[in-house]
């Protein structure tokens, strides 16, 4: 088996999918969140970091074909982008909550839906794969959907004892970051004029951030005989494998101060 990597941390993180306003050009909602959204949440108590993962508009799903398993992205579904927060401690997210009132307000001006998943103490994990002075240029964002006969137990055995080992020994990363998620609940960011419908069978249980040297290494990593060997193996705990590819990845906090320009 596979030598699973050093992790940098295990943070407390959680992470919010959008899917930006269908009345107004795409790329007007994405700068929207960009620019005015981004300030509002960058000024929130309690964050250790907090990066913006937007999503290419056309994404049918990296991840090859699997028989039995959806890796084709449903264009219905398609996210737009992430908004993934790290806080400083479990309690952090009580110090922020004047500060999100006011993004609870302005998400109707941006987003048509929203939906906020969240994992206990210890379950995120950000690994240790990049050498010094490395940086990811081109990411992934891949959401997994638990398959109904597999228990949460095994499913969480199986990413962090064979998926993410095989990832991170393949020596092609330079950033990988996972997170395994409580089940979803409405009730922990059930925002005003903003749809949350999340039926079951659509739900994810757990999330991946690969990071590349740049695209060409990202295509040939999804091209490769480890992932084409991986796909067997997550045939037998996922249903579903949604590979997006990422634009960019802005980061407005970080260790928890607020830059002054987002960086990429």
């Amino acid at each position: 088996m596979a030598q699973t990597p050093n992790y940098v941390k295990k943070p407390f993180a959680s992470s919010i999918l959008l899917w930006m306003r269908t009345n107004q050009p795409r790329q007007q909602g994405m700068d929207h969140w960009k620019g005015p959204h981004s300030k509002i949440i960058s000024a929130t108590p309690g964050f250790e970091e907090y990066r913006q993962i937007h999503l290419a508009e056309t994404n049918p799903g990296l991840w090859p074909a699997i028989t039995g398993v959806e890796t084709a992205i449903p264009a219905n579904r398609k996210i737009d982008g992430l908004a993934e927060v790290t806080f400083k401690s479990v309690l952090a997210p009580l110090r922020g909550r004047k500060q999100t009132k006011l993004a609870y307000k302005d998400e109707v001006n941006v987003f048509r839906r929203t939906l906020l998943y969240a994992g206990p103490p210890n379950t995120a994990r950000w690994y240790d794969v990049a050498r010094p002075g490395e940086k990811a240029q081109a990411r992934t964002l891949i959401y997994l959907r638990r398959r109904d006969d597999v228990s949460t137990g095994a499913f969480r055995k199986f990413l962090t004892e064979e998926l993410v080992p095989a990832l991170a020994n393949t020596g092609v990363l330079k950033e990988l970051r996972t997170q395994v998620f409580m089940p979803w609940n409405e009730r922990l960011w059930n925002t005003p004029d903003v749809a949350h419908d999340n039926p079951t069978d659509q739900r994810f249980h757990a999330s991946l951030i690969l990071g590349f040297t740049d695209a060409g290494a990202l295509r040939a990593h999804f091209a490769s005989d480890a992932v084409a060997k991986l796909s067997t193996r997550l045939a037998r705990f996922a249903s579903a494998v949604h590979a997006y590819e990422v634009s960019e990845a802005l980061t407005y906090v970080k260790s928890g101060e607020i830059l002054p320009a987002y960086q990429k």
